[in-house]
């Protein structure tokens, strides 16, 4: 809060000035020159400004707007005093302050209804920080900041059924950093399947493995040792802990943009448009168009009985999504495909994407080319292998 301080350093003149009835332009004079002798003691109050040796940046920034308004009101230029600017970001080895009293980052899976989920966010609120608790309506991912590791995995025991329960002590993640070009671009995506790893690593990005914590997508992003990364979460759930992540990476001097893919079809549409001749955020702009224009779906079996869009489902039963809905519900692998690929075709589309995983069987390539082939002339098809497990097929149509 430095820049409250010197707002409201400049607010308290403006009302004085203004209760002795003087003129806009004294009053406006006023909250300038209190705000400028507020911002030149922020150097006291926060010991990593004090450290560095700066004023504080936000309270920088606003002196400048009100001089900005006092030279429109009076017409008249004030000389800012000057400052000094930061050092330049620590390298490898560097002290680095920590960030944050919680040392420890928790996660875990939670099966647990909607109420006992609204009491346990309030519970975690008041234990830690960065708190995220995305899903639902019965199966939510649970993250957190905390000094208590216990009572995060215990308040997620009182709310309902915690699993593949992950901890990270986030102090040892400052070991071992590289140095940071400001300059270069780097792209992190979350893969799973070696397939998929391969795929990613010749658009040379940095790959890190499903579900992952903000710890690990926070080491990854200082892997590619760029000063601005594009990271492609590639699920919904994972967004929320990419933008997380991409907030305590800005903390350390990178600038970090989530282009929100749900799938590894629409990273594979991204990465192709990707241009580092381009200004970063209009790169950014054009991966996530090209994303968003990438229609995906997936193929995989019934884990349990439920009643879905398409009808009722039981545990085994080969079921087609589309964007995550339910489309279609069969017995056989090929012919679901087929029929989801001809629904994908029928509402338009020039290239498909075939990514077949590790459990598809070797003639589904050839049967699915050739059906498309003969069905759809017209479209453009690319095989890949991503080895994703439990989906034998994921489809982009563009």
């Amino acid at each position: 809060g430095t820049i409250l301080s010197v707002a409201d350093a400049a607010a308290q003149a403006a009302r004085d000035a203004a209760l002795r009835a003087h003129s806009l332009a004294e009053v406006v004079s006023a909250a300038l020159t209190k705000a400028v002798e507020a911002l030149a003691l922020t150097t006291e109050q926060l010991p990593v400004l004090a450290a560095a040796g700066v004023v504080d940046a936000g309270g920088r920034g606003l002196v400048v707007i009100l001089d900005a308004l006092a030279g429109e009101v009076t017409g008249e230029q004030t000389e800012l005093p000057a400052v000094s600017p930061a050092p330049a970001l620590a390298g490898a080895g560097a002290a680095i302050e920590q960030p944050s009293e919680f040392g420890y980052e928790v996660q875990y899976l939670l099966d647990a209804e909607e109420g006992p989920v609204e009491r346990l966010r309030q519970t975690l609120d008041r234990l830690g920080d960065s708190l995220v608790v995305v899903g639902g309506p019965q199966t939510w991912r649970v993250h957190i900041h905390v000094a208590d590791v216990g009572a995060a995995i215990e308040a997620g025991v009182r709310a309902g059924r915690p699993y593949q329960i992950g901890v990270t002590d986030l102090s040892k993640q400052v070991a071992g950093r590289q140095c940071l070009d400001p300059d270069a671009r780097g792209v992190v995506v979350v893969s799973a399947g070696d397939g998929l790893d391969d795929i990613f690593g010749a658009e040379q990005a940095v790959t890190v493995g499903a579900n992952p914590s903000t710890a690990e997508l926070l080491e990854a992003i200082r892997r590619t040792a760029a000063g601005r990364v594009v990271v492609l979460p590639n699920d919904s759930d994972t967004q929320a802990v990419a933008t997380v992540a991409a907030g305590e990476a800005y903390h350390e001097g990178v600038k970090v943009r989530v282009v929100p893919t749900r799938s590894p079809v629409q990273a594979i549409a991204a990465l192709a448009v990707r241009d580092g001749g381009r200004r970063f955020e209009d790169d950014v702009i054009a991966m996530a168009e090209a994303a968003g224009k990438c229609r995906f779906a997936e193929v995989t079996r019934a884990s349990r009985e439920a009643l879905t869009v398409a009808g009722l489902c039981r545990p085994g039963d080969v079921i087609a999504l589309v964007e995550g809905e339910v489309h279609l519900i069969g017995q056989d692998l090929a012919t679901v495909c087929r029929d989801l690929i001809d629904r994908l075709l029928g509402g338009g589309g020039e290239l498909v994407t075939l990514l077949f995983g590790a459990d598809a069987p070797p003639e589904l390539t050839r049967g699915l080319t050739e059906h498309i082939a003969q069905r759809w002339p017209f479209a453009e098809v690319q095989c890949l292998t991503g080895g994703q497990p439990h989906y034998p097929l994921i489809v982009g149509v563009e």
